[in-house]
């Protein structure tokens, strides 16, 4: 797919890597971006081609209301998430049960509403960020951890089912990323217009899983290794 001439969506687009993914495609000549948030008010528009919109992952109504006004979507960028730190074993049920509505059902929830828009288009892409939490856990990461590995699993079965409207869906894996989500967290972390850039190039490449850092390439390769 050619990011140049194509209209994008991009969920949680008012910072972090959701703003480095609209700046990106800015920079690769998209020809639209939808710049999407709980509070679009908070997303600084300096640019003609960027229109913001209402768009809460919790909120099925501003899902479809975003499908229906972005009916020329092509590619369409889940960025959009939380992180509430929460224990499985000891931490708040609600907290455990908003991740997974958020990074699951929610992404879900958008992707549903947008597949017919992207199939009417041509079939475009879908872009997950997902997280090397997909593929293990740590302290304090036990209910995001579940999420992300339940969004990841999702995309690789929603990659089967929309292969046959020739929409691709892209997983993206990063270990940390200099964004407020991690402010906090003492460990390496990336620019997160790295993850935007990774990401583009493979859409444009035609990748279903994008590694954007050592820290997602080697949890990766852990998965196969000898205990």
């Amino acid at each position: 797919m050619d990011i140049t001439g194509s209209t994008a969506l991009v969920t949680g687009a008012n910072r972090g890597i959701g703003r480095r993914f609209v700046d990106e495609l800015l920079a690769r000549g998209a020809a639209k971006v939808y710049a999407t948030a709980r509070r679009p008010e908070l997303i600084a528009v300096s640019d003609s081609r960027v229109e913001a919109l209402r768009l809460d992952l919790l909120d099925t109504r501003s899902v479809t209301d975003a499908a229906t006004v972005a009916a020329d979507v092509d590619l369409l960028v889940n960025n959009a998430g939380i992180a509430t730190r929460t224990d499985l074993l000891t931490g708040d049920l609600d907290s455990i049960r908003l991740e997974l509505d958020t990074h699951l059902f929610g992404t879900l929830g958008v992707i549903r509403a947008f597949a017919p828009v992207l199939a009417s288009n041509g079939g475009g892409a879908i872009v997950n960020i997902l997280s090397a939490l997909s593929w293990f856990a740590g302290e304090g990461t036990g209910s995001y951890s579940v999420a992300k590995a339940a969004e990841w699993n999702m995309t690789n079965a929603l990659r089967v089912e929309l292969a046959g409207q020739k929409t691709l869906v892209q997983a993206v894996h990063l270990g940390a990323a200099d964004t407020d989500m991690m402010a906090g967290y003492d460990v390496p972390k990336i620019d997160p217009v790295e993850v935007a850039r990774a990401s583009l190039d493979g859409v444009q490449g035609g990748a279903v899983e994008v590694l954007v850092d050592d820290a997602s390439r080697h949890v990766k390769a852990s998965l196969s290794a000898e205990r």
